[in-house]
């Protein structure tokens, strides 16, 4: 224990006397470690952002299906009454930190036209509470009013789509699609009100329309989906694992959002693996960093290296003075650097990054809007990467300066000048 108790204090002592070396070595470290953090968040923020803006106007982060509906999208696919209102049960009885949204769908594919034209569609029946509520579609309003409850023979249209059929509010319009008997069945609806999103594709080709006309229309007793909104992407897995084991034998296949929206999870996992190298650059300049410190710090003090031979202390020991420098300056720094980084995050960052002005106009990427507010969000589990590899790398660095040490030999040491 004496012997361990000195090594450390030599380690320390040796650090102090290069105190100009050993304090930009730990700042390198640290600036590079809060980097880390900083753009982590920013990263995490953006891509919870994506997500929810893609599940809202998409499937949601948990869906509920017939079994073969997501390859088909055929209404006799769909679920059944009594399924419909297991999965409501389910849904209700998911246990995690904020309740889901869960919202009920009747959607097909088929025709809008006018006497200006017609265009393919994609036609959703909804409640319109509960739809609000998880799509927030009704907060693109461009001109008249979202569906209401009591609303019958209304639709709520896309803004691109109105121009190409010549539509306003207040126009009549006539749905055509195939009903569940497979006969092709038309409904006259009128324009409650228009939105605009951004994305060409649901401008154009989303139409909303109340539930229950859908479902008379379309001679559907049941539903082609019940999906939920979460608070937190992170969640998907527990509640979908709680929704399976809650309709177990039900014939309910219950999916998340991966799985349901194969675009916005590539388009995701691809830019993710972009942080992942940046953050390898990163990592790679605080190794050298650390490599050259140290090393040079051996290669400045053979003599007094040389000297501890000769007073009793061992190669291995001598090695050891070096590893637990560098093992000093690992720790000092990692603590400084997630303190540096968190304070960034939290004192200039929490409010966002606007990037509109550096934005021509609407970005889309992955099926979604670009949305020019970053906000960072601190995942404990990639703030505990960052810190882990820091520190691997770190403690790795000193290994080499560490065995170079404690090679060398007494008597050539004490000649070096």
């Amino acid at each position: 224990m004496v012997r361990f108790g000195t090594l450390w204090w030599l380690a320390l002592r040796n650090l102090g006397r290069e105190l100009r070396r050993s304090t930009l070595t730990a700042l390198a470290m640290a600036l590079g470690l809060a980097l880390l953090i900083v753009s982590r968040t920013l990263s995490d923020g953006a891509h919870e952002d994506w997500i929810d803006s893609g599940v809202r106007l998409g499937a949601g982060h948990v869906t509920f299906n017939g079994p073969g509906y997501r390859d088909s999208e055929s209404l006799d696919d769909r679920l059944t009454a009594a399924q419909v209102d297991a999965s409501l049960a389910a849904a209700a009885d998911v246990r995690i930190p904020s309740p889901p949204v869960t919202t009920v769908r009747v959607a097909t594919r088929g025709l809008a036209s006018s006497p200006d034209g017609a265009v393919p569609a994609l036609i959703l029946g909804v409640d319109p509470d509960s739809e609000l509520e998880f799509s927030g579609l009704g907060e693109h309003v461009v001109d008249g009013r979202y569906l209401q409850p009591g609303d019958r023979l209304h639709a709520f249209i896309g803004e691109a789509m109105a121009v190409r059929l010549g539509l306003r509010t207040g126009s009549r319009m006539v749905l055509t699609a195939q009903s569940a008997s497979h006969d092709i069945e038309g409904q006259l609806v009128r324009v409650a009100g228009t939105y605009r999103t951004g994305l060409e594709a649901l401008d154009e080709g989303l139409i909303h329309i109340p539930l229950a006309t859908a479902r008379e229309w379309l001679g559907v007793e049941g539903a082609t989906s019940v999906s939920l909104l979460l608070s937190h992407s992170s969640l998907t897995d527990e509640a979908r694992g709680q929704a399976e084991r809650a309709l177990a034998g039900s014939g309910v296949e219950v999916v998340g959002w991966p799985q349901s929206s194969p675009d916005l999870y590539a388009a995701v996992k691809i830019d993710d693996g972009g942080d992942w190298l940046f953050h390898f650059i990163l990592f790679a300049i605080v190794t050298l960093a650390i490599l050259n410190a140290i090393f040079m710090s051996v290669l400045h003090r053979k003599r007094e290296m040389g000297l501890l031979r000769a007073l009793g202390l061992s190669g291995a020991e001598i090695g050891r003075v070096v590893y637990v420098e560098g093992v000093m300056l690992t720790a000092v720094s990692g603590v400084a650097g997630v303190a540096l980084g968190l304070a960034v995050v939290w004192f200039f960052l929490r409010d966002g990054i606007d990037l509109t002005e550096l934005m021509p106009g609407e970005i889309t990427f992955g099926g979604i809007v670009f949305n020019p507010v970053m906000q960072p969000v601190i995942e404990l589990k990639h703030l505990v990467q960052s810190v882990f590899f820091t520190m691997v790398i770190g403690l790795s660095a000193s290994l080499y300066p560490a065995w170079e040490a404690a090679r060398l030999d007494p008597a050539e040491s004490v000649k070096v000048e």
